[in-house]
């Protein structure tokens, strides 16, 4: 599945690029420890977290993530959404708790 499929599928608020939009997910990471999900997330999976700032970008970019998911309506920062954009990593909001997202993953085939 593509993350423009998975967005429209859900309704989740996405800010993304064509490039990003058009990127495969592989599978589903959850974790809001940052050290944690650099040594265990891998390439072209979702990973949902409340962490909502500069870092989990960057996190995002060097783990080549398909998509950061800011789970239980964390705030996001228009810092963070262009971020997001320029390093081509797509940024969707929810107000539904990590474990919601989840279940919705997985009624996705994910």
């Amino acid at each position: 599945m593509r993350v423009k499929e998975f967005a429209q599928k859900t309704g989740f608020k996405i800010w993304a690029s064509d490039k990003a939009l058009e990127r495969e997910i592989a599978g589903v990471f959850v974790g809001d420890l940052l050290s944690w999900v650099m040594g265990n997330c891998e390439a072209d999976q979702i990973w949902i977290t409340v962490q909502s700032h500069l870092n989990s970008v960057a996190v995002s970019a060097l783990k080549e993530i398909s998509m950061l998911v800011i789970a239980q309506g964390a705030p996001i920062e228009q810092e963070m959404i262009d971020k997001a954009l320029e390093e081509d990593i797509a940024l969707c909001a929810c107000e539904l708790p990590a474990y919601e997202i989840c279940k919705k993953c997985v009624e996705l085939g994910l």
